[in-house]
């Protein structure tokens, strides 16, 4: 049994040094044995003109709970869920400097839905927003010239590639230059940045849009994920917990703060150390997967958790779930090899 915990403990630094009431079957709202055929479509316009909104970020969460999707709009402002079980859905969208939305779906009778969604400006907001012309976000008060830029990087931005990316960003840098305050554009600007690599300039920009906009949630999270790579413990710990009391429902936010606190606790030695901050971390990882049952990420850093407490078929559990929702991700191959070995080693101790 001795040989089998020594095992666990280097299986575990393996995958941890690379880690970034109804009678229903699911969240999906699917009863057992039916198939997922449902879908929601949708598009989301600006109240101010009409035009579509381009890269919105839409929720779909499942009447009994969890978040069942999360996708951003096309150029045409259009989006769309499927594999969607008989239920009742909420598509909602929280987009800085607009009123929530939020519409409530029902998939029944029919398997296909269509909603249509309005952003309107949040007149409480800083820099209240608006869409004059175009399919982007921006403040009432930006200039023209700063409009024009951020539109174009969009644009660019919207190509898919890495040259797209390059040159959203020198757009993006423009109207800024012009316009400082531009909420939409220094947080488009920050994750750029962090597509990119550049870390220093990412955590400056984002920064940035966090104290113009005291409730851009997703501009702390992203802080958050540079700080966890810059080994900045207890400032990504500040910054996403002051993510969370803006926005508790984002899985991800939940997510990159149970990394946080793994990569806290594999730091001590002492079991009366790590133990309360490992069950930290157990508990936002479990709320992501609320949120987001099938987020395979999550369930590596569980399996994770559950290896470095000793309980093995647990974690077996956990890293085949994560090799069965994501086979060719990136930690795939070692997961799977680990695995492999830890159930060797089980097995042994069964001769």
């Amino acid at each position: 049994m001795l040989r089998v915990q020594r095992f666990l403990i280097a299986a575990l630094v393996v995958i941890a040094s690379s880690l970034i009431g109804f009678a229903q079957n699911s969240r999906d709202g699917r009863l057992e044995g039916q198939p997922l055929a449902g879908q929601i479509i949708g598009q989301v316009r600006y109240a101010d003109g009409g035009k579509p909104a381009f890269d919105v970020l839409v929720n779909c969460e499942a009447y009994s709970g969890g978040v069942m999707g999360q996708e951003r709009t096309d150029r045409s402002g259009r989006f769309r869920f499927d594999k969607l079980g008989p239920s009742q859905f909420t598509i909602s969208i929280r987009q800085p400097g607009y009123l929530p939305v939020q519409e409530t779906v029902e998939l029944g009778t029919v398997t296909t839905q269509y909603v249509q969604l309005t952003l309107k400006p949040d007149p409480n907001a800083i820099g209240a927003a608006t869409a004059t012309g175009t399919a982007s976000v921006v403040a009432a008060e930006v200039p023209t010239a700063a409009q024009k830029e951020f539109d174009k990087g969009e644009a660019a931005l919207a190509t898919g590639t890495k040259e797209g990316l390059t040159e959203a960003v020198k757009h993006y840098e423009q109207a800024v230059s012009i316009h400082p305050k531009f909420v939409q554009a220094q947080l488009k600007l920050g994750t750029a940045y962090m597509d990119l690599g550049q870390w220093d300039k990412a955590e400056q920009t984002l920064r940035k849009t966090a104290e113009i906009d005291p409730k851009a949630f997703n501009a702390m999270f992203a802080l958050g994920e540079i700080y966890l790579r810059q080994k900045k413990d207890e400032e990504a710990e500040k910054i996403l917990l002051q993510g969370l009391t803006v926005e508790d429902r984002s899985y991800q936010g939940h997510l990159t703060l149970a990394r946080v606190y793994w990569d806290m606790g594999a730091k001590l030695k002492e079991e009366a150390q790590w133990r309360p901050i490992l069950e930290k971390s157990y508990s936002h990882v479990s709320q992501a997967l609320k949120l987001k049952p099938d987020l395979a990420q999550a369930h590596l850093v569980k399996g994770n958790l559950y290896l470095k407490v000793g309980r093995a078929p647990d974690a077996v559990t956990e890293f085949e779930e994560y090799l069965r929702l994501d086979p060719k991700g990136p930690f795939a191959e070692q997961t799977r090899a680990t695995t492999e070995k830890i159930k060797k080693a089980l097995a042994s101790t069964k001769d």
